[in-house]
């Protein structure tokens, strides 16, 4: 059972998304204090719908590329209080597209279980 999940999650991280004009997030553990940590970053969906630095216009390349300052950190020690934080308490919300929240929900209860079992965390 476990392998048939692991195969339907792997092939459903292949699909197009569509980039939130929000911004996006990187999320990490800092393991000493037992927090799960995102860090926010604004961008603009250019006219090809890819992300770009707003004050540059430069596109935002996934995997190396430009150093970027993130606007916001959020901090949480569950998966629960950091959506509370970011979907409840902050407004306007930092995350405009449904399936952006719903795919964030998904990485912090990852995160969250990494956390509590002491495994490594890897941001899908």
């Amino acid at each position: 059972m476990l392998e048939k999940i692991i195969s339907i999650d792997n092939e459903l991280s292949k699909r197009f998304i569509s980039l939130d004009p929000g911004g996006y997030f990187i999320i990490y553990l800092e393991r000493e204090d037992k927090l799960i940590c995102a860090e926010h970053f604004t961008n603009v969906i250019n006219e090809q719908g890819l992300a770009a630095d707003p004050e540059t216009g430069e596109i935002i390349a996934c995997e190396g590329g430009v150093e970027r300052i993130f606007k916001t950190m959020y901090r949480g020690r569950t998966a629960k209080e950091l959506c509370v934080k970011i979907f409840e308490e902050i407004k306007p919300c930092p995350v405009t597209m449904l399936d952006h929240a719903a795919y964030l929900g998904r990485e912090f209860i990852r995160a969250e279980i990494a956390l509590i079992n002491r495994t490594e965390y890897i941001q899908d």
